[in-house]
């Protein structure tokens, strides 16, 4: 699947980069990408999007500070520069992307306040779908970071064909600081959507039994909302598979170990479905990158990757037909894609969510934060007499 990223503000441009990154070092050319920001240092801190895709907004603004947490701040500079942004994406080349991805911490001013307004801008110009990957903060962050959020997020959800979501308090260890955290949540996440949207391609690995290419992924985002990707990842043994050493041996005993041999496969054939099966289990039981009551989604797409000789079609039919017995909607697509690797990884999309307490608390701070700044609004500054005359107007 071709993507097309925005990195949008500082948490948005580190990601992406980090896409890029390890696009690079598979030697793959699937993803394109720029970043965008009202700060200047965030946009120098990147290593692997180039110079001239970094995007650089509200400079007559903020003078390339930023816009800190003012994520209104970060929408309206937004509204007055899409031209900019939309020009430095025509001109990266938008001729043959299946998809666009924005990306973006949704607590901070930047990406939180610019991601919607960019959403729609793209909508009135391109035909393809427009996706969100959007960051939650953890509660720890602050009032105003979950403020920010959920205001974002009620717009995202109107304006994006589908928005997916990593809440960094479900992923956080206990006793980690949320700074020192950050890369590794960032490694998580490309690892978890860097196999979901490479689905399809062509590598060294061949072509899979069951393809999933970009209209499986798109079909099974189409009902928009918000979406969750669960992740599952297995070593690959290779105990039993070894060649018998037995050419030339008396005819007896030769045929006695081909006869061996031939049940070790079927067996080893048993074994890769239930891993299958286990691994996908596992993908959807654990930890999702918004933890949601998964019965209440309505699509949901199923992908096994890893090498061909683990990849099993009867082991991938069964996990799908787990998935569509353990969600609301009936909609369950699925494949492999197979890879030269140590390890198969099952990636399990749910489309279309309807219940995750993340969210119901995030509205709750949000609307708690909203009364108290209308308190604050409320309480007039001290004054003096206004009697006295002032030293000058």
């Amino acid at each position: 699947m071709r993507i097309f990223f925005v990195g949008f503000g500082q948490a948005g441009g580190k990601i992406v980069d980090m896409f890029i990154e390890q696009d690079k070092k598979l030697g793959r050319n699937s993803f394109r990408a720029i970043a965008v920001n009202t700060a200047r240092t965030d946009l120098m801190g990147l290593k692997h999007i180039e110079l001239k895709d970094r995007i650089l907004i509200g400079q007559t603004v903020v003078k390339g500070h930023g816009v800190g947490t003012d994520n209104a701040a970060g929408a309206r500079i937004t509204m007055d520069e899409a031209d900019s942004i939309i020009s430095a994406i025509d001109r990266r080349g938008t001729h043959d992307v299946d998809a666009f991805m924005i990306v973006a911490g949704l607590g901070g001013g930047t990406g939180s306040g610019g991601t919607p307004v960019l959403v729609r801008q793209l909508k009135k110009i391109y035909h393809e779908p427009v996706y969100v990957l959007g960051i939650l903060p953890a509660p720890e962050e602050g009032k105003l970071y979950s403020f920010n959020a959920a205001r974002s997020l009620t717009t995202l959800i109107k304006e994006a064909d589908n928005t997916f979501v990593f809440d960094n308090s479900a992923w956080k260890n206990e006793g980690e600081s949320i700074k020192s955290a950050f890369s590794r949540l960032n490694d998580e996440v490309v690892r978890r959507f860097g196999v979901l949207f490479r689905a399809g391609e062509m590598g060294k690995a061949g072509v899979g039994e069951m393809v999933v290419d970009s209209s499986e992924i798109i079909n099974t985002l189409r009902g928009g909302g918000i979406s969750t990707v669960g992740y599952a990842i297995a070593a690959v043994t290779t105990a039993g598979r070894s060649k018998s050493p037995v050419s030339g041996i008396i005819g007896g005993i030769k045929s006695t170990l081909k006869k061996r041999e031939a049940t070790e496969e079927v067996l080893l054939g048993e074994d890769r479905t239930a891993k299958i099966i286990s691994l996908v289990r596992r993908a959807m039981l654990g930890r999702l990158t918004l933890p949601c009551d998964f019965s209440t989604a309505e699509r949901a797409l199923v992908l096994v990757a890893g090498p061909p000789d683990e990849l099993d079609r009867k082991g991938i039919e069964k996990a799908k037909s787990w998935v569509e017995e353990n969600i609301a909607g009936v909609e369950v697509r699925g494949g492999d894609y197979p890879v030269n690797s140590n390890y198969v990884a099952a990636v399990v999309l749910l489309s279309t969510i309807g219940t995750a307490p993340r969210i119901r608390e995030l509205t709750d701070i949000a609307r708690e934060t909203k009364e108290d700044v209308a308190r604050a609004e409320e309480r007039k500054p001290l004054t003096i007499d206004e009697d006295i005359e002032p030293l000058f107007e």
